[in-house]
C-alpha cells in the first residue's frame, strides 16, 4: 500500500472521524456515526483505497526516476 493522502486531507479526514465517532457515542446522530471510523481509518494509516480507483493522490511524493 503506497500512501495516497496527506497533509490537509489527513487532518481533515482525522477531525471529521473523531467528530462523528463523538457524535455517534453522545447520540446525537445514532448509530450511522460510527462511520467516522472509515475516515478516522484512512487518515491514520495514509492510504485510501478510493484514491486508486479515481487516480487521486494528495501525498505529496518525490516521483522516482
Amino acid at each position: 500500500m503506497t500512501k495516497n493522502v496527506g497533509g490537509i486531507d489527513k487532518i481533515l479526514r482525522i477531525v471529521a472521524g473523531l467528530a462523528l465517532i463523538a457524535l455517534a457515542v453522545t447520540g446525537t446522530v445514532g448509530v450511522w456515526g460510527y462511520v467516522g471510523l472509515v475516515p478516522l481509518a484512512t487518515g491514520l494509516m495514509g492510504w485510501c483505497p478510493f484514491y486508486p480507483l479515481l487516480g487521486m493522490n494528495t501525498c505529496p511524493m518525490k516521483k522516482a526516476e
